[in-house]
């Protein structure tokens, strides 16, 4: 939030102001969770040289860690998730090279490779009970379970219409492994948003 705020405004104490606030929302309070974990041994990680060219899957970019947020039911067909792969991530931003995975059976799938190896995209799937191997995405999805438990308690029944937003505030956040927002690192400038 101050990385954010800090752009269009200053006060003094500001950080101070910040931190205080967010220790007395209540609903942050709820939510926020602990996400620092003893550090493991480290994973060699292929910088793509180009936006959305390797992604993670739970659909994150390599390059500018930009995300969608596709809801998907647990009992989805394949077919249902090739077409929602096809118009939520190839339609909207390009057939990736690389796509690195958990072992989920929905990926392993004959019906995926045979999909993939069809789109001339290689398959590279996580090591079984190591998920830093792509942190990345876990950790994108800690961040997204975050807010998604902030809409619940906001909104109840209503927190899917919310996902979009949600999308829009994760892509808009600043983020400090690339020093900027999602958006900006795939767009190559800031987003208008109500505060801009």
């Amino acid at each position: 939030m101050y990385n954010d705020l800090k752009q269009f405004y200053w006060w003094h104490g500001m950080k101070r102001d910040i931190s205080n606030f967010v220790l007395k929302c209540l609903v942050c309070q709820q939510v926020k969770a602990e996400h620092q974990v003893p550090s493991g041994l480290l994973q060699l990680i292929m910088i793509p040289e180009w936006k959305w060219e390797r992604i993670k899957m739970d659909f994150v970019s390599g390059l500018t860690k930009s995300a969608r947020f596709v809801p998907v039911r647990t009992d989805y067909s394949l077919e249902k998730l090739a077409e929602l792969y096809i118009a939520e991530i190839v339609r909207l931003n390009r057939v990736p090279l690389s796509i690195v995975s958990d072992r989920d059976t929905r990926f392993t799938s004959r019906f995926w490779k045979k999909l993939q190896e069809a789109l001339g995209t290689k398959l590279h799937f996580s090591t079984a009970f190591h998920p830093q191997t792509d942190g990345q995405s876990e950790r994108i999805i800690q961040i997204h379970e975050d807010m998604l438990r902030c809409c619940i308690l906001e909104f109840e029944n209503t927190w899917e219409k919310q996902l979009p937003l949600i999308e829009f505030a994760y892509n808009n956040s600043f983020q400090f492994s690339i020093k900027m927002a999602p958006y900006e690192a795939l767009y190559g400038q800031k987003c208008r948003t109500p505060l801009y």
